[in-house]
Protein backbone atom coordinates (compact mmCIF):
# COMPACT_ATOMS: atom_id res chain seq x y z
CA UNK A 1 0.00 0.00 0.00
CA UNK A 2 1.33 3.41 -0.96
CA UNK A 3 2.14 5.93 1.77
CA UNK A 4 0.86 8.61 -0.62
CA UNK A 5 -2.43 7.26 -2.09
CA UNK A 6 -2.64 9.69 -5.01
CA UNK A 7 0.86 8.62 -6.11
CA UNK A 8 -0.01 4.92 -6.05
CA UNK A 9 -0.67 4.69 -9.83
CA UNK A 10 2.68 6.35 -10.58
CA UNK A 11 4.56 4.23 -8.04
CA UNK A 12 3.11 0.96 -9.31
CA UNK A 13 4.07 1.71 -12.93
CA UNK A 14 7.49 3.22 -12.30
CA UNK A 15 10.34 1.56 -14.18
CA UNK A 16 13.87 2.68 -13.35
CA UNK A 17 15.15 1.31 -16.65
CA UNK A 18 13.04 3.83 -18.50
CA UNK A 19 14.93 6.65 -16.80
CA UNK A 20 18.38 5.29 -17.71
CA UNK A 21 18.92 7.39 -20.89
CA UNK A 22 18.35 10.57 -18.89
CA UNK A 23 20.33 9.38 -15.87
CA UNK A 24 23.32 8.55 -18.08
CA UNK A 25 24.18 12.25 -18.38
CA UNK A 26 22.88 13.37 -14.98
CA UNK A 27 26.34 13.31 -13.41
CA UNK A 28 27.70 15.81 -15.94
CA UNK A 29 24.58 17.92 -15.52
CA UNK A 30 25.12 18.06 -11.76
CA UNK A 31 28.65 19.43 -12.22
CA UNK A 32 27.38 22.21 -14.48
CA UNK A 33 24.55 23.01 -12.08
CA UNK A 34 26.98 23.07 -9.14
CA UNK A 35 29.25 25.57 -10.92
CA UNK A 36 26.28 27.83 -11.65
CA UNK A 37 25.10 27.40 -8.05
CA UNK A 38 28.46 28.54 -6.64
CA UNK A 39 28.64 31.52 -9.01
CA UNK A 40 25.11 32.64 -8.14
CA UNK A 41 25.77 32.13 -4.43
CA UNK A 42 28.86 34.32 -4.20
CA UNK A 43 27.75 36.89 -6.77
CA UNK A 44 24.44 37.05 -4.92
CA UNK A 45 26.16 37.67 -1.60
CA UNK A 46 28.19 40.48 -3.13
CA UNK A 47 25.06 41.97 -4.70
CA UNK A 48 23.19 41.81 -1.39
CA UNK A 49 26.05 43.37 0.58
CA UNK A 50 24.82 46.89 -0.18
CA UNK A 51 21.11 46.07 0.03
CA UNK A 52 18.71 45.41 2.91
CA UNK A 53 17.84 41.81 3.71
CA UNK A 54 14.56 40.46 2.38
CA UNK A 55 11.85 39.42 4.83
CA UNK A 56 11.09 35.91 3.58
CA UNK A 57 9.60 34.41 6.71
CA UNK A 58 6.42 33.05 5.14
CA UNK A 59 8.09 31.61 2.01
CA UNK A 60 10.79 30.08 4.24
CA UNK A 61 8.18 28.35 6.40
CA UNK A 62 6.47 26.94 3.32
CA UNK A 63 9.78 25.89 1.76
CA UNK A 64 10.97 24.03 4.83
CA UNK A 65 7.55 22.51 5.48
CA UNK A 66 7.42 21.14 1.94
CA UNK A 67 10.85 19.52 2.28
CA UNK A 68 9.92 18.16 5.72
CA UNK A 69 6.74 16.50 4.42
CA UNK A 70 8.60 15.12 1.40
CA UNK A 71 11.34 13.67 3.63
CA UNK A 72 8.85 12.09 6.02
CA UNK A 73 6.95 10.44 3.16
CA UNK A 74 10.20 9.23 1.63
CA UNK A 75 11.36 7.70 4.90
CA UNK A 76 8.02 5.98 5.47
CA UNK A 77 8.21 4.49 1.96
CA UNK A 78 11.85 3.39 1.83
CA UNK A 79 12.57 2.29 5.41
CA UNK A 80 10.17 -0.71 5.55
CA UNK A 81 12.11 -2.46 2.76
CA UNK A 82 15.36 -1.91 4.63
CA UNK A 83 13.88 -3.04 7.95
CA UNK A 84 12.46 -6.19 6.36
CA UNK A 85 15.84 -7.15 4.93
CA UNK A 86 17.60 -6.48 8.24
CA UNK A 87 15.17 -8.69 10.14
CA UNK A 88 15.06 -11.52 7.62
CA UNK A 89 18.62 -11.58 6.24
CA UNK A 90 20.88 -9.57 8.54
CA UNK A 91 23.02 -6.45 8.25
CA UNK A 92 25.62 -7.68 5.75
CA UNK A 93 22.96 -8.76 3.27
CA UNK A 94 21.16 -5.43 3.59
CA UNK A 95 24.38 -3.68 2.51
CA UNK A 96 25.34 -5.87 -0.43
CA UNK A 97 22.38 -7.78 -1.85
CA UNK A 98 19.77 -5.59 -3.50
CA UNK A 99 17.77 -8.62 -4.62
CA UNK A 100 16.90 -9.29 -0.99
CA UNK A 101 15.20 -5.89 -0.73
CA UNK A 102 12.81 -6.82 -3.52
CA UNK A 103 12.72 -4.73 -6.67
CA UNK A 104 9.84 -2.58 -5.54
CA UNK A 105 8.74 0.18 -7.90
CA UNK A 106 7.76 2.53 -5.02
CA UNK A 107 11.14 2.00 -3.38
CA UNK A 108 13.04 2.72 -6.57
CA UNK A 109 10.88 5.76 -7.34
CA UNK A 110 11.45 7.33 -3.94
CA UNK A 111 15.18 6.70 -4.13
CA UNK A 112 15.20 8.52 -7.46
CA UNK A 113 13.04 11.32 -6.02
CA UNK A 114 15.62 11.72 -3.26
CA UNK A 115 18.32 12.29 -5.87
CA UNK A 116 16.17 14.84 -7.70
CA UNK A 117 15.33 16.61 -4.44
CA UNK A 118 18.98 17.58 -4.10
CA UNK A 119 18.38 20.02 -6.97
CA UNK A 120 15.58 21.60 -4.96
CA UNK A 121 17.61 21.74 -1.76
CA UNK A 122 20.14 23.99 -3.47
CA UNK A 123 17.42 26.60 -3.02
CA UNK A 124 18.16 26.61 0.72
CA UNK A 125 21.14 28.81 -0.09
CA UNK A 126 18.97 31.39 -1.86
CA UNK A 127 17.21 32.09 1.43
CA UNK A 128 20.55 32.51 3.19
CA UNK A 129 21.79 34.95 0.54
CA UNK A 130 18.58 36.99 0.28
CA UNK A 131 18.04 37.13 4.05
CA UNK A 132 21.74 37.96 4.59
CA UNK A 133 22.24 35.25 7.19
CA UNK A 134 25.70 33.69 7.72
CA UNK A 135 26.91 31.34 4.99
CA UNK A 136 29.71 28.95 5.93
CA UNK A 137 31.82 26.51 3.95
CA UNK A 138 30.03 23.52 5.46
CA UNK A 139 26.69 24.62 4.01
CA UNK A 140 27.61 24.94 0.35
CA UNK A 141 30.19 22.12 0.41
CA UNK A 142 27.60 19.71 1.81
CA UNK A 143 25.00 20.76 -0.77
CA UNK A 144 27.15 20.35 -3.87
CA UNK A 145 28.93 17.17 -2.79
CA UNK A 146 25.82 15.24 -1.81
CA UNK A 147 24.16 16.45 -5.01
CA UNK A 148 27.00 15.54 -7.39
CA UNK A 149 27.74 12.23 -5.64
CA UNK A 150 24.12 11.14 -5.91
CA UNK A 151 23.85 12.34 -9.49
CA UNK A 152 27.09 10.67 -10.61
CA UNK A 153 25.96 7.27 -9.39
CA UNK A 154 22.28 7.81 -10.16
CA UNK A 155 22.18 5.17 -12.90
CA UNK A 156 22.49 2.44 -10.27
CA UNK A 157 20.88 4.24 -7.33
CA UNK A 158 17.71 2.19 -7.50
CA UNK A 159 19.47 -1.13 -7.86
CA UNK A 160 22.38 -1.07 -5.39
CA UNK A 161 21.61 -2.20 -1.85
CA UNK A 162 23.82 0.27 0.01
CA UNK A 163 22.06 3.25 -1.58
CA UNK A 164 18.94 2.32 0.36
CA UNK A 165 20.87 2.74 3.58
CA UNK A 166 21.99 6.12 2.29
CA UNK A 167 18.46 7.02 1.24
CA UNK A 168 16.68 5.88 4.40
CA UNK A 169 19.12 7.65 6.73
CA UNK A 170 19.05 10.82 4.63
CA UNK A 171 15.25 10.89 4.57
CA UNK A 172 15.14 10.33 8.34
CA UNK A 173 17.61 13.07 9.22
CA UNK A 174 16.03 15.55 6.81
CA UNK A 175 12.60 14.78 8.27
CA UNK A 176 13.87 16.04 11.62
CA UNK A 177 16.03 18.84 10.23
CA UNK A 178 13.44 20.47 7.98
CA UNK A 179 10.72 20.09 10.60
CA UNK A 180 12.99 21.96 13.00
CA UNK A 181 13.68 24.64 10.38
CA UNK A 182 9.94 25.00 9.74
CA UNK A 183 9.09 25.51 13.39
CA UNK A 184 11.99 27.91 13.90
CA UNK A 185 11.12 29.94 10.77
CA UNK A 186 7.55 30.22 12.06
CA UNK A 187 8.89 32.12 15.05
CA UNK A 188 8.49 29.38 17.63
CA UNK A 189 11.15 29.42 20.31
CA UNK A 190 12.95 26.07 20.11
CA UNK A 191 15.17 24.89 23.00
CA UNK A 192 18.87 24.96 22.17
CA UNK A 193 19.25 21.26 22.93
CA UNK A 194 17.01 20.38 19.96
CA UNK A 195 19.52 21.81 17.48
CA UNK A 196 22.33 20.04 19.33
CA UNK A 197 20.45 16.73 19.17
CA UNK A 198 19.84 17.09 15.43
CA UNK A 199 23.56 17.68 14.84
CA UNK A 200 24.38 14.59 16.93
CA UNK A 201 21.91 12.56 14.85
CA UNK A 202 23.59 13.88 11.69
CA UNK A 203 26.96 12.74 13.04
CA UNK A 204 25.41 9.33 13.75
CA UNK A 205 24.17 9.24 10.15
CA UNK A 206 27.73 9.68 8.89
CA UNK A 207 28.99 6.96 11.22
CA UNK A 208 26.32 4.60 9.87
CA UNK A 209 27.38 5.57 6.35
CA UNK A 210 31.03 4.74 7.06
CA UNK A 211 30.10 1.43 8.73
CA UNK A 212 27.92 0.32 5.81
CA UNK A 213 30.62 1.23 3.28
CA UNK A 214 33.36 -0.55 5.25
CA UNK A 215 31.07 -3.58 5.51
CA UNK A 216 30.66 -3.56 1.74
CA UNK A 217 34.45 -3.33 1.33
CA UNK A 218 34.95 -6.32 3.63
CA UNK A 219 32.32 -8.33 1.79
CA UNK A 220 33.92 -7.63 -1.59
CA UNK A 221 37.47 -8.30 -0.36
CA UNK A 222 36.40 -11.66 1.09
CA UNK A 223 34.95 -12.75 -2.23
CA UNK A 224 31.30 -12.28 -1.33
CA UNK A 225 29.23 -10.88 -4.17
CA UNK A 226 28.39 -7.24 -3.45
CA UNK A 227 26.52 -5.04 -5.91
CA UNK A 228 28.25 -1.76 -4.95
CA UNK A 229 31.12 -0.68 -7.21
CA UNK A 230 34.49 0.29 -5.73
CA UNK A 231 34.30 3.84 -7.10
CA UNK A 232 30.91 4.36 -5.42
CA UNK A 233 32.34 3.07 -2.14
CA UNK A 234 35.59 5.07 -2.25
CA UNK A 235 33.79 8.30 -3.10
CA UNK A 236 31.11 7.65 -0.49
CA UNK A 237 33.69 6.93 2.20
CA UNK A 238 35.60 10.13 1.45
CA UNK A 239 32.43 12.20 1.55
CA UNK A 240 31.09 10.66 4.77
CA UNK A 241 34.43 11.11 6.56
CA UNK A 242 34.66 14.75 5.42
CA UNK A 243 31.09 15.38 6.60
CA UNK A 244 31.82 13.84 9.99
CA UNK A 245 34.91 16.02 10.47
CA UNK A 246 33.17 19.21 9.35
CA UNK A 247 29.99 18.61 11.37
CA UNK A 248 32.01 17.64 14.44
CA UNK A 249 33.97 20.89 14.13
CA UNK A 250 30.69 22.78 13.70
CA UNK A 251 29.29 21.13 16.85
CA UNK A 252 32.42 22.02 18.81
CA UNK A 253 32.55 25.63 17.60
CA UNK A 254 28.82 26.17 18.08
CA UNK A 255 28.08 24.39 21.34
CA UNK A 256 31.26 23.38 23.20
CA UNK A 257 34.00 25.95 22.57
CA UNK A 258 32.67 28.63 24.92
CA UNK A 259 32.12 26.06 27.67
CA UNK A 260 35.71 24.84 27.34
CA UNK A 261 37.08 28.38 27.38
Amino acid sequence: MSVVPFLAPVESRFDLQGAQPWLASYGYTSIAVSVVYLILTFVGRRWMSSRPAFNLRRPLVMWNAGLAVFSILGFLTVSPFLAKTLVENGFSSSVCSDGLHGRSAPRQLWNLLLLLSKNVELGDTAFIVLRKTPLNFLHWYHHITVYTYGAWFSRTSGEVAITFWMGATNYFVHSLMYTYYTVKAAGVRVPRWVAQLITIIQLAQFVVGVVTILTAFLQKSSGVDCDASYDLLYAGLAIYVSYFILFLNFFYQRYLKKKVE
